[in-house]
């Protein structure tokens, strides 16, 4: 980003920020700020560093297509009637609903529109195909009624680090998005047991090969100066690949950098080891010579001992979206703790802008799956039913996501022994992730270990009941730049939403009151968090509302 551009961009920030503060004090609507709404300090100081803040990260373009508020419209070409299927509830419908995406596919895109009724599935609905989308008429109109699980449609998947655990307890979907040789591959790897990497750089991430290295630049910058751009053009998607030092530098500067992290016991976290390098998925916006723009800035500083690079990566699905649909499982119970049967909803893998709109699940061992997926939208989704696992989890490097307008409903039946409920999941490196208005009638801010930094969850209502997991050797909780912003917990429990002294380089900001009890965690570093508490405790008093809404206006 140029002097110009970069003070520009501060300058607007600050005079919003400034319009927001007047407006509360002088009780003028500035988005309609009730009497007693108060605008924090750290607020005004994020509008002054928008892109290198401390604490709060800067999250203003993430989603599908940098926030879009519209996702793309496109031409009907199929109708899964066309290919078979029936709106009877008996008829299996998933071969015809394949070929009609498959037929939109081979024709470079388009819709596919499923009617109104109820379409039974015996088997899994695979988007693969790019500018495909699979769009019912309506969640409370369409419903795609699953009758199998994953283990029984593709096999056993298991940890790759080991055990006995189920990894369908935190991956896969009866709707599944992901690029078909991707997909390929991952479900050959299951079938024969060779427990894959899940990520961008395939099952042993050894699919990728460099493009240029990656000259030193900060955290915060939009414009970075390569060794050789002619593998470079606009648009075109690359992987910034970060590695880590002996002395494990990077994470610590994960992790906010300072005495904590420099003491913190990095080697046996063999867990979080396997997550470096850091791959960042970026499009690239403008090359002039050897300076490249990136639509979004830096998540991180770029070091020489580092070795910054762009590569290549596996071929992402892009602009593919599901629309307007319930997905009901059959009636099961819950499995025990990390035994899933894969009774998942919606996954996306290896994604980049695609979206799920409108879009309810129930009945599922785990409800919506961001692997290894990018800048991507989930919007007015919700998980109901018998009670999940993970209603949503987020893991493996995803970052820059959205999620917004969500639902978490109570479950219909009690819980049974032995298992576990999350809640909004973030593990393994991902960052830069919105949770945003959102409705949590059970679960929590479900931070799984894996160093997951930079995350935002703003405007949510939460009975916070669930509990957080992670192995022990997936290392810290929270890495630097986590944000909780007006969040209301319905029943006071402070856990894993009340972060100020847990999460390094962080920001609670306009809490209730909240005390801990239940499942209480102490900090992975020692000293000095930085740490920031403001306006606790408050209950949606916090202007703006809306962290993330704040950081698109501005």
């Amino acid at each position: 980003m140029s002097t110009a551009h970069q003070g520009m961009t501060r300058r607007s920030l600050l005079a919003g920020a400034t319009a927001v503060a007047a407006a509360t004090a002088t009780g003028t609507p500035a988005s309609a700020a009730p009497t007693g709404s108060q605008v924090p300090g750290i607020w005004r100081e994020f509008a002054r560093t928008p892109f290198t803040h401390p604490q709060i990260p800067y999250v203003g373009r993430v989603g599908c297509h940098g926030g879009a508020a519209r996702f793309p419209r496109r031409p009907a070409v199929a109708d899964v009637c066309d290919y078979g299927a029936e709106p009877d509830g008996s008829t299996d419908c998933a071969p015809a609903i394949n070929r009609a995406v498959a037929a939109a596919g081979r024709a470079g895109g388009g819709t596919v529109t499923i009617p109104p009724g109820t379409f039974r599935i015996d088997g899994l609905i695979h988007i693969g195909y790019d500018n495909v989308v699979l769009r019912g008429a309506g969640s409370g109109r369409t419903t795609l009624y699953a009758t199998k699980s994953l283990t029984e449609l593709i096999g056993v998947y298991g940890s790759r680090y080991g055990g006995t655990k189920s990894a369908w307890s935190w991956a896969g979907g009866l709707i599944w998005l992901a690029p078909t040789a991707r997909w390929d591959s991952l479900v050959a790897a299951i079938k024969a047991q060779a427990w894959p990497f899940e990520g961008w750089t395939g099952n042993r991430r050894d699919e990728w090969e460099p493009l240029t290295a990656v000259q030193p630049a900060r955290q915060g910058d939009w414009t970075v100066t390569v060794a050789d751009p002619s593998r470079l053009r606009p648009g075109r998607l690359v992987l910034l690949r970060i590695a880590d030092d002996a002395g494990h530098t990077l994470l610590q500067h994960m992790s906010g950098g300072g005495p904590g992290p420099a003491a913190y016991y990095w080697q046996d976290k063999t867990k979080l080891l396997s997550y470096v390098p850091y791959e960042w998925p970026v499009r690239v916006a403008r090359v002039r010579g050897r300076r490249v723009t990136l639509e979004r800035p830096l998540p991180l500083d770029l070091r020489p001992e580092w070795n910054p690079q762009f590569t290549t990566h596996v071929r992402e699905l892009t602009g593919a979206g599901v629309e307007g649909l319930t997905l009901d499982v059959m009636d099961t119970p819950q499995s025990p703790h990390l035994l899933d049967k894969g009774y998942n909803g919606v996954a996306l893998q290896c994604a980049y802008d695609c979206w799920v709109d409108d879009v309810t699940v129930r009945n599922v061992d785990n409800g919506f799956g961001l692997v290894a997926a990018s800048s991507c939208t989930l919007r007015r989704t919700k998980v109901g039913g018998r009670g999940e696992h993970h209603p949503y989890f987020c893991r493996e490097g995803s970052h820059d996501n959205l999620i917004e307008d969500f639902t978490i409903e109570q479950r219909t039946v009690p819980a049974p022994e032995g298992t576990q409920l999350h809640g909004i999941n973030v593990e393994g490196l991902s960052s830069y992730n919105v949770w945003s208005r959102g409705d949590m009638q059970m679960g929590t801010f479900d931070s799984h270990r894996g160093l997951p930094f930079a995350n935002v969850r703003t405007d949510i209502t939460v009975d916070n009941n669930g509990r957080h997991g992670g192995d022990a050797n997936a290392g810290p909780l929270y890495g630097a730049r986590f944000t909780h912003w007006n969040v209301r917990v319905t029943n006071g429990r402070a856990g894993l939403v009340k972060i100020d002294g847990l999460a390094p380089y962080s920001a609670t900001v306009g809490v209730n009151e909240v005390t801990e009890f239940d499942q209480t965690d102490v900090p992975d570093f020692t000293g000095d968090l930085h740490a920031r508490l403001e306006l606790y405790p408050t209950t949606d008093e916090v202007r703006p509302r809306n962290l993330y809404e704040a950081q698109r206006e501005l």
